[in-house]
């Protein structure tokens, strides 16, 4: 039995709580292997806690939606919230540490496909790739061939968050005889690139910024207006991070008024609402939050989303808790 064994009924099924709506194939997983209770799925959420809540030992949820304080203090004895991707600010860790609840994410597994659709972005961005695909099925190469576009190869590319994502975009990079420099909260001691202690001075030294940074308060707004303006007219923006960490008003801005060269943007403030100013420039490619949305990734991050789980119920403890 778990440290975290719930009260009650000892006969009663320990019962995983789904808390939003997952993978398919890991719900099924879920579904056959515990007593798992789908709460964004019940006609009355709230009747389910009043009378069922004690049984609840563990929580499964997406990055996205997180396991919010008003639910864990209904779950008196939740012992652990299991995050199905690398992010989790939507959960209040401290929170949940001082409830003695054990957090986990999904690391690493999908590092290399976040770290593929950031060079991706930017080469897209800076090429014009997207832009030039509408430019041929609307007709217009016959009229006038495509106009110029800006080289990557070369080019100086700061990286804000030089986590296992930014080190895995950096890595690629130097394959595009890039100059890369980096911003993080405190230099990385083994870093073979440039630091640079803010995110303006990054943007003002480099071509492109690609945003790799973790979500959550302590990243708000990073990319605010002042940095926007340090990149300049000739800087790009690619986020595959969280679309908190850049100032999405001042973004739009910057982009109607021409004063940075164009953005590639996996994530959005209000997802998946994105503003019309971006939606109807030719300077920014616009992805749905799909940095880590490949089979092979998807699958992996449901295979430890189950591993933490199992780990859990067996032996209290969790495969991946966060830092």
């Amino acid at each position: 039995m778990p440290h975290h064994a719930a009260p009650g009924d000892r006969t009663a099924p320990r019962t995983v709580l789904q808390v939003s709506a997952l993978l398919p194939e890991l719900e099924r997983t879920l579904a056959d292997r515990y007593h798992t209770v789908r709460l964004h799925e019940l006609p009355d959420p709230a009747a389910y806690l009043r009378e069922e809540a004690h049984n609840v030992v563990a929580a499964v949820t997406s990055a996205r939606w997180g396991v919010g304080n008003s639910l864990m203090d209904a779950l008196p004895g939740l012992g652990a919230i299991v995050h199905f991707g690398v992010g989790y600010e939507t959960t209040d860790v401290a929170h949940a540490r001082s409830r003695g609840i054990d957090v986990s994410n999904t690391p690493d597994v999908l590092t290399d496909c976040v770290a593929d659709l950031a060079v991706g972005g930017l080469i897209d961005v800076m090429r014009e790739l997207s832009a030039a695909d509408r430019y041929v099925r609307a007709g217009r190469w016959r009229a006038a061939p495509y106009p110029l576009t800006s080289r990557v190869s070369g080019k100086k590319v700061g990286i804000l968050g030089l986590g296992r994502i930014g080190r895995a975009v950096a890595r690629r990079l130097e394959g595009f005889g890039t100059d890369i420099a980096y911003c993080s909260r405190v230099p990385v001691p083994d870093a073979p690139y440039r630091y640079l202690p803010t995110a303006r001075m990054l943007a003002t030294e480099c071509d492109a910024v690609v945003v790799t940074v973790a979500g959550g308060a302590g990243t708000g707004g990073l990319v605010s207006a002042e940095v926007l303006e340090a990149l300049g007219p000739r800087g790009y923006l690619v986020n595959v991070a969280r679309g908190t960490v850049v100032d999405e008003s001042a973004l739009v801005a910057a982009v109607r008024e021409g004063r940075i060269a164009g953005a590639a943007l996996d994530v959005f403030a209000d997802e998946p609402n994105v503003p019309q100013a971006l939606m109807e420039s030719d300077r920014v490619v616009l992805l749905p939050h799909v940095a880590s949305g490949t089979r092979e990734t998807r699958r992996a991050m449901g295979e430890l989303v189950l591993d933490n789980l199992q780990r859990f119920l067996t032996e209290g403890a969790l495969v991946t808790p966060v830092p």
